[in-house]
């Protein structure tokens, strides 16, 4: 039972006198999916309390959903449409804004035909919102090109789904998290990037010492220095270290030949595929030790059950959707899925990701329908009452293949719902010169980096200002209400794609408008129609029930009315030929099945598992470039920071970009810490102060990707590759090569300028003057040599976040013990 029914009530509230009222709602933040409270004051949301009855939280909030509701009141919050004129945006009324939208979106469609127009949306948004993009993408528009920045953050987790269990949906809940004997996070730092998450599975540790928990990491994270066993491997090497466990399990013996035979095909194929990685070969290319290797496969070998979560670390990598499957691969051959405590649990990082792809705002069709299968089109087809040679065939685009149609000229509108892709798509300057080809629209609250390109701009209300339907990472549907009437004038999401709708005249095949229902509920009303019979069937919920059960995980339908702890109890998966959300792809090349391929796997119900053959990143080191570079986010910050980069606190903890760099690089550069410097790849450079970390291999640098507007030059993905998974067509943002180079001013010792005048004047020890010039003790600088000094020096310090420890058990942090902190130089 989660938090052994033990609530903590955390809030965070600013009003002068006592609120009005506390208002039911979710948090909109990460994928967790918190129960919460929004306290209001003269119809201004002042603050937010956890739902102790949530059995998600029971009322434990992290530090960024306990300051979400700053951006709420911010003073920027855009309160017009804004069109651009004369290469200026200036304000216009809401008829001229429609206006322009139609005229383009009709314009892009008679020239360059249904796929002239893409939408690119968000994980932050409701079920409601994108069932509407996805009904009127498809029946409306007749567009292909519906994507999201889910598509940057968690499409492999579709993609694993659908090629072993042939639909998506996670296995495993968090209920399974609190009763299994072994967790392991593969890539997935749930101590900054899920707080409330983390807190859970530490509170059970510290109580019961269970589970025994394995991180997989290339860097030392806060979730890796709880870990009982930590394998730091070197990047791009997930699926080696993976094949290399999974062949010694194998090779022990330690298999459920029993569910093999009866509930899996092609594991022949995984043996082989996996047989040339002996521990020796594994611990080569990973820099894993082998007695840890072999550890890990002693304990995933035998334990009686198993979570395997995953995150950015593996779906940013490469080798991205074949890494989840081998995942996948060992739960199946050890039969541990279906099961309490154990499960696949590919995590969403989005607070409504998953919801996204569930009713079809991007990837297949509504309700876990195949796009390759004429029985699905006609299904859906005959739902929405429209023709099915309407509707589009075949695979999804993603915002990759999208921005190379832009680059050819191909889009004509590009309509961007919400999300900020000018400081989180990789190769940001690449994709700069794809959006100035076309006509942007930016669908936001706020101007943002990706509002410097855009032609159209439409204000929308926020979290608390609206009502709809999450999905969190567990399957779990929760209720968002409104709170707060949004400013005056502004509309919702989903309201902007409603009057669109009307104003494009979009009708089914009776001449009734495409789309009939006006509010959020009405649309989930027909949604649970839409979902009855498949795997996300949500025919049993209601607005009214999840707010009584505080969300409820689908299916949730006459046999589960109160919804379903896990999937696959009774060992029937969906890949049957017209059960299948998809025919599957080629692991290795991406390349789409056909049915006539798939029907000859003759899976008809069981798990498929595949070969899993490593292949190397496409860019690696090198003499220009040395470093490995690999990017992530802070526990502070969510995204591109348009949300909590207007909270206060969170802004003041974490101000600004930096590099990380392991000390022994450091020494080697003659680095000292804030030390401003250029990081750069080929494809572009920034200028951020240095933290010099134990934390983190030599040869391998981080950046946090939070920070990118145009102005401060310290965008991550400045530098990072644009190279996709051939499945998921997710980004490899996690490895590309960098180089750091000094940004110093050179002085002259003189008389009048001593070796010890320069340090004291910079703000430098010595000791530090030394390093930076790469001199030994006893230091002397004779008159006319000159020293270097930095150009700029920056103190970087980014505070842990850690409440499921005593204070007095606060971990040794990692830049504290360093010789040269400014804690050392106090002490001298």
């Amino acid at each position: 039972m989660s938090w052994n029914n033990e609530s903590r009530v955390d809030m965070n509230i600013y009003s002068q006198g006592e609120v009005d009222k506390w208002v039911y709602n979710t948090c909109n933040i990460c994928s967790i999916g918190c129960g919460c409270f929004v306290a209001v004051k003269d119809n201004k949301i002042v603050g937010i309390k956890g739902n102790a009855e949530h059995p998600i939280n029971r009322g434990r909030l992290g530090p960024k959903g306990e300051n979400q509701w700053y951006a709420n009141n911010s003073p920027d919050r855009l309160m017009t449409p804004l069109i651009r004129k004369n290469g200026t945006l200036v304000e216009a009324s809401w008829d001229e804004a429609f206006s322009l939208l139609t005229t383009k979106v009709k314009e892009a469609n008679k020239t360059m035909g249904p796929n002239g127009v893409a939408i690119y949306s968000t994980g932050q948004g409701t079920l409601e919102t994108y069932y509407t993009i996805g009904k009127i993408g498809r029946a409306g528009l007749r567009s292909h090109l519906l994507d999201a920045n889910t598509r940057l953050c968690t499409a492999t987790t579709e993609w694993a789904l659908l090629q072993s269990f042939g639909a998506d949906g996670v296995p495993a809940s968090m209920d399974d998290v609190d009763v299994t004997d072994t967790i392991m996070h593969f890539g997935h730092n749930p101590a900054e990037t899920g707080t409330v998450f983390f807190e859970r599975i530490m509170k059970r540790k510290i109580e019961t010492g269970t589970p025994f928990m394995i991180v997989v990491d290339v860097r030392k994270t806060l979730t890796a220095s709880e870990a009982d066993l930590f394998l730091q491997l070197n990047p791009g090497t997930n699926l080696a270290l993976l094949n290399g466990i999974i062949n010694l399990i194998i090779k022990n013996g330690q298999l459920d030949q029993e569910f093999i035979q009866n509930h899996t095909i092609r594991f022949n194929e995984v043996v082989k595929s996996v047989e040339p990685w002996t521990t020796e070969l594994t611990s080569q290319v990973t820099g894993v030790p082998i007695d840890m290797i072999e550890k890990a496969a002693e304990i995933l070998g035998n334990t009686p059950s198993l979570i395997s979560t995953t995150l950015q670390g593996t779906y940013q990598s490469v080798d991205a959707t074949s890494s989840c499957v081998a995942i996948n691969n060992l739960h199946l051959m050890r039969g541990l899925i279906g099961m309490p405590g154990s499960g696949p649990f590919h995590m969403a990082g989005q607070p409504s990701s998953s919801g996204n792809r569930t009713v079809g705002g991007v990837g297949t069709y509504p309700g876990n329908r195949n796009p390759d299968n004429p029985k699905h089109i006609q299904e859906i087809a005959k739902l929405w009452n429209v023709e099915p040679d309407q509707l589009e065939v075949g695979p999804e685009k993603g915002i990759e293949e999208i921005l190379y149609l832009m680059e050819q000229g191909k889009v004509g509108v590009f309509w961007n719902i919400c999300t900020n892709p000018m400081v989180s798509l990789p190769n940001r300057n690449r994709a700069k010169k794809a959006f100035e080809k076309t006509f942007v629209v930016v669908q936001d609250p706020f101007l943002t980096e990706t509002s410097v390109l855009a032609d159209l701009v439409l204000p929308v209300a926020i979290w608390g200002e609206k009502e709809g339907t999450m999905e969190n990472t567990d399957r779990t549907i929760n209720l968002l209400t409104k709170a707060v009437d949004p400013p005056n004038g502004i509309l919702s999401d989903f309201e902007i794609l409603i009057e669109f709708a009307n104003r494009m005249g979009f009708k089914d095949k009776d001449g009734n408008p495409l789309i009939s229902y006006k509010t959020p509920e009405e649309c989930f009303e027909e949604w649970k129609e839409i979902s009855k019979g498949r795997p996300s069937d949500m025919s049993g919920i209601t607005y009214e029930k999840l707010m009584k059960h505080n969300g409820l995980r689908w299916p949730v339908n006459e046999e589960h009315p109160l919804g379903t702890t896990r999937l696959y109890s009774h060992y029937k998966f969906h890949t049957t030929v017209d059960d299948a959300q998809s025919f599957g792809k080629e692991l290795f090349t991406g390349r789409p099945r056909t049915k006539e391929e798939f029907e000859r796997l003759n899976a008809n119900g069981k798990a498929i598992m595949y070969p899993t053959h490593y292949v190397p990143p496409a860019e690696q080191p090198r003499k220009e470039f040395p470093f490995w570079l690999t990017t992530g986010r802070l526990v502070w910050h969510w995204h591109t920071r348009t949300k909590t980069g207007r909270s206060p606190y969170l802004q003041m903890v974490a101000p600004q970009g930096y590099v990380e760099i392991n000390i022994e690089d450091a020494k080697e550069l003659g680095l000292v810490p804030g030390e401003v410097v250029k990081v750069s790849s080929p494809r572009g450079s920034i200028d951020v102060p240095t933290r010099i970390v134990d934390t983190i291999k030599s040869g391998v640098v981080f950046v946090p990707f939070h920070f990118g507007s145009w102005e401060n030059n310290q965008a991550a993905n400045e530098l990072t590759t644009d190279f996709t998974d051939p499945l998921s067509k997710q980004p490899t943002f996690k490895h590309a090569s960098c180089k750091i180079e000094t940004i110093r001013k050179k002085i002259q010792v003189s008389q009048d300028h001593s070796f010890e005048q320069i340090a004291d004047a910079n703000h430098l020890t010595m000791d530090e003057l030394a390093r930076i010039n790469k001199m030994m003790p006893p230091y002397r600088a004779d008159v006319g040599r000159t020293v270097e000094v930095p150009l700029s020096r920056i103190d970087v310090k980014i505070p842990p976040y850690m409440p499921y420890r005593n204070i007095d058990r606060l971990p040794h942090f990692g830049q504290s013990s360093l010789p040269y902190t400014k804690l050392d130089i106090e002490k001298r």
